[in-house]
């Protein structure tokens, strides 16, 4: 149960590590002179004729661009060498054969439900199993 519990956690962790390797996302920021009015991730920039009225020849924008992984290298058994396939695939043969199913059982006291006590017999003679 605790290890069904980690490979959870460690495969939703994954998964995440793979989203936001190829996310990619751009900074902007917006100086007036020397002074960083705004940043922005996701939306625009206030600029500076926004705010304060500024001559246009002093302000300036920065546009940073984060870029994610392209691509993603996906490797197929036709990569491998002959030694690594052979033993790959007697691995998987080995491991599906060893996969049967069992029979169903039939438990015949399945659906049984033992009588109410009204005393406890063994209480009440004092009669205890040592």
């Amino acid at each position: 149960m605790r290890t069904k519990i980690i490979h959870s956690i460690f495969s939703i962790l994954m998964a995440f590590l793979v989203l936001f390797s190829t996310f990619s996302f751009t900074v902007e920021k917006h100086y007036c002179g020397n002074k960083l009015v705004d940043t922005a991730i996701f939306t625009e920039v206030i600029r500076c004729y926004d705010t304060e009225v500024v001559a246009d020849s002093c302000c300036k924008d920065d546009v940073e661009v984060i870029k994610g992984q392209d691509q993603l290298k996906v490797n197929t058994l036709d990569d491998l060498d002959f030694n690594t396939q052979f033993v790959f695939t007697a691995y998987l043969y080995a491991y599906i054969s060893q996969a049967v199913s069992l029979p169903k059982q039939n438990i015949p006291h399945q659906y049984y439900s033992p009588p109410k006590l009204v005393v406890d017999l063994q209480v009440l003679h004092d009669v205890y199993i040592i």
